[in-house]
């Protein structure tokens, strides 16, 4: 006979994304799927100058996995079609990669997370269920949005990481690929153009999530 297949409740999925928040905020040397681009490279010496900014941008790219991580999680909880829901689960296994190729690059450069991190993981939890919420096509366009804006400061850093540097410049280009390719399938997958305004806000507060974390 057939198994039947469990569908989970609200309450269900709600505790799935409580202990997918607490194995994000919490956990240290975190393993990855896929192994790390900077694997099998070694690492050059910097000067302390340039290690405290190469940790700083570290430290900006792990915040912004860590409020990946909360905007797909959110917006799983909310979506309505299944399919949908798959989609940002997939995009949160890869987002959990950079996650920890970034908390790895940390440690090697004897530096840390941002202690924002757990205001900034709520806050954009309650913006990825928001847009869940609101429907498919809006939601699907909020992470098109996002990954533009992620890509826009991969780019960047990229030019401001120290030409030695490459462990970090392999970990940042692989990132950088995979965001690019989030926010095409997004758009592919009917996502909306969000409205000018929004983007807007958006870009606001990447800038102020950006410059905290940089130094916090």
């Amino acid at each position: 006979m057939a198994t039947r297949k469990r569908t989970l409740s609200p309450l269900d999925r709600l505790l799935g994304e409580a202990g997918s928040a607490l194995q994000t905020l919490a956990a240290r040397k975190r393993t990855s799927a896929r192994p790390s681009p900077a694997e099998g490279h070694s690492d050059t010496a910097l000067s302390e100058r340039q290690r405290t900014h190469v940790a700083g941008l570290m430290r900006v790219n792990h915040t912004g996995e860590v409020c990946a991580q909360a905007l797909y999680q959110g917006q799983a909880l909310t979506a309505r079609l299944q399919d949908v829901r798959e989609e940002m689960r997939e995009a949160a296994r890869e987002e959990a990669d950079h996650l920890a190729w970034c908390d790895q690059r940390l440690r090697e450069l004897d530096s840390r997370p941002s202690v924002l991190n757990p205001a900034w993981y709520g806050l954009s939890f309650v913006l990825g269920a928001t847009a869940g919420a609101v429907g498919d096509k809006w939601s699907l366009g909020f992470v098109a949005a996002t990954e533009e804006r992620v890509c826009r400061h991969l780019r960047d850093h990229l030019k401001q990481l120290p030409d030695p540097d490459r462990k970090s410049q392999l970990i940042l280009q692989q990132m950088l690929e995979d965001e690019e390719r989030h926010g095409h399938n997004a758009l592919q997958a009917g996502g909306a153009d969000l409205p000018r305004p929004v983007k807007d806000a958006m870009s606001l507060v990447s800038k102020v999530m950006t410059k905290s974390s940089y130094w916090v």
